[in-house]
């Protein structure tokens, strides 16, 4: 019975110890604009995001459950959305012929993915098929730190490490991706003049990531402040009347 019990017990440590060994490190903790019950979008971040998610990232993932007249809600008017949507081309309806031509997209389409269907998108990238990023921010716990902390984790691989036809990246689980280094700092020349750092790049886009991920996000915020004062103001008047009822009983 002993020999079993130690057997399990070895066992469970050594698969433990194996995939740990294989974590990557915990992702870094930064202070976002929407971070906190009072936090809140920053929207000329977000518009910096999308436009480094548009000349950087749209190169290889879509935002698939997204469309382009959702950019309302971070500060575009139609004008400028459709400006933004007429950059990618799109399937028209059949003519008449039965041909399907392309067209620019505009404001009510959703947005355009890279890729005609999944197997081409793996052909062009050694087989890895790239995520689509609506929700990314939500496919993990933490997800705006993780990412952040993903894409300025990049670093050459260290000696006697293999990573194939990968890249290093001391925060993804395994320490290989498949995604080479998106990111370096200078890739845009952003609209309103601030510095394109990879810092600042890598921010901007994960702000825009997450506000594609929890669209809703604000409007929560501010509804669960309304319903805690609320409550609040509601306990108070219960008190009150707790008080005023009961104030005659010995």
């Amino acid at each position: 019975m002993k020999i079993i019990l130690f057997t399990i017990i070895f066992t469970t440590l050594f698969i433990q110890a194996l995939f740990s060994a294989s974590d990557g490190l915990k992702p870094m903790k930064y202070n976002f604009s929407f971070d906190g019950i009072l936090g809140s979008l920053d929207k000329n971040s977000a518009q910096r995001g999308l436009q480094v998610f548009t000349e950087v990232c749209a190169a290889c993932h879509g935002l698939n459950h997204l469309a382009y007249r959702s950019l309302e809600d971070i500060g575009y008017n139609k004008s400028q959305i459709n400006n933004i949507a007429k950059q990618f081309l799109i399937d028209d309806i059949p003519d008449e012929n039965g041909e399907i031509k392309k067209r620019n997209a505009i404001y009510s389409d959703k947005f355009v993915n890279p890729y005609p269907n999944e197997e081409a998108a793996k052909v062009s990238n050694n087989g890895a098929y790239p995520p689509d990023l609506t929700l990314i921010v939500k496919a993990r716990k933490d997800g705006a730190n993780y990412l952040r902390s993903l894409l300025l984790g990049y670093e050459d691989a260290p000696e006697g490490v293999d990573v194939g036809e990968g890249y290093y990246n001391k925060y993804m689980p395994g320490n290989i991706i498949a995604m080479p280094q998106p990111l370096y700092g200078d890739d845009v020349e952003y609209q309103d003049g601030t510095v394109a750092t990879l810092e600042q790049e890598v921010i901007d886009v994960v702000t825009f990531l997450t506000w594609t991920a929890m669209p809703e996000l604000e409007k929560r915020k501010s509804s669960g402040i309304k319903v805690i004062i609320f409550l609040l103001i509601m306990t108070f008047f219960f008190f009150l009347s707790y008080k005023k009822i009961w104030k005659d009983v010995k």
